[in-house]
């Protein structure tokens, strides 16, 4: 049977409603201020938890890109200064775990480098995110499971050979895995779906999705095929500028998808068959043979 993982006061699994996440990741553009617009329209929507990403650019851009140039709102930048702009630093993370404490929302980030787990740690998120890009980085993976903390594990870009070396490196104790198509924004041809059943089948512990795509319709289909956790990026206005924001669900979008999975999830019942009580009166005036 799979297990349930606990992430804050909630249980994340089999026969539990799923955990709806809302991954801010860097659409706020390095802004503070729209990282709290991001959370209220979060909380709004009525997810689970926001998720942040955080890097240690000199450690997370790969060395033949960091001089690569880029058009940014900052001018004409080299992509590892265009990584330092949008990264959010003690002070902000300070403001941003005040700010969801004190409108009740959970939040953590995804941590692409040792040193982002340090700075993470003093601020006892409910769980760790860790990204696809990051899924072969066994010393990583190592660094996350000695905090104890629950783990979220995406596994975009990767083969099965790479997932399975993952979860032998991280165990399945209140691990989640998270079927993903690693492309901004993803071709519906390619996502997938049932790789979720795939991946329940062969690992003892919750599969969730994280979706890139367009439109809403494939994270409900996720939803019905049995994805534990559901992650989609949440965004102001998908014509902000930045590299996710194309990938992004606005804030009205979001409402409805949280309100649909919860419908649906009401509707899915437990497959066992019987009569409701509010059948019986059709039965009584349309069945003639018992």
């Amino acid at each position: 049977m799979t297990r349930l993982v606990p992430i804050g006061n909630k249980l994340v699994g089999e026969g539990q409603p799923t955990y709806i996440v809302a991954e801010i990741g860097i659409n706020h553009n390095g802004s503070l201020d729209i990282a709290k617009r991001l959370i209220d329209a979060a909380v709004e929507a009525g997810v689970d938890a926001v998720k942040f990403q955080k890097r240690t650019p000199e450690l997370a851009v790969p060395e033949a890109y960091r001089n690569v140039m880029r058009e940014t709102p900052w001018g004409l930048i080299t992509y590892l200064e265009y990584r330092r702009r949008i990264e959010l630093g003690a002070e902000a993370y300070a403001e941003i775990d005040r700010y969801c404490r004190e409108l009740g929302i959970p939040w953590f980030a995804s941590v692409w480098d040792q040193p982002s787990v340090d700075f993470l740690e003093p601020f006892n998120p409910v769980c760790y995110k860790i990204p696809s890009a990051a899924l072969t980085d066994h010393a990583l993976l190592s660094k996350v499971r000695a905090t104890g903390r629950p783990l979220v594990l995406s596994t975009g870009m990767s083969t099965m050979e790479q997932i399975q070396a993952a979860v032998e490196c991280l165990g399945t104790e209140n691990l989640i895995l998270l079927h993903c198509t690693s492309t901004y924004p993803a071709k519906i041809e390619e996502l997938n779906l049932r790789m979720i059943q795939t991946l329940q089948r062969i690992f003892d512990c919750p599969i969730g999705y994280s979706g890139h795509e367009v439109g809403l319709q494939t994270s409900i289909a996720a939803v019905v095929l049995g994805a534990a956790l559901l992650e989609r990026h949440i965004t102001l206005d998908r014509s902000m500028w930045g590299s996710d924001q194309a990938a992004s669900v606005e804030p009205h979008g979001f409402k409805r998808l949280v309100r649909d999975i919860r419908v649906i999830e009401s509707a899915m019942g437990d497959g066992i068959k019987r009569v409701y009580d509010s059948e019986l009166p059709i039965q009584r005036k349309l069945r003639r043979m018992s």
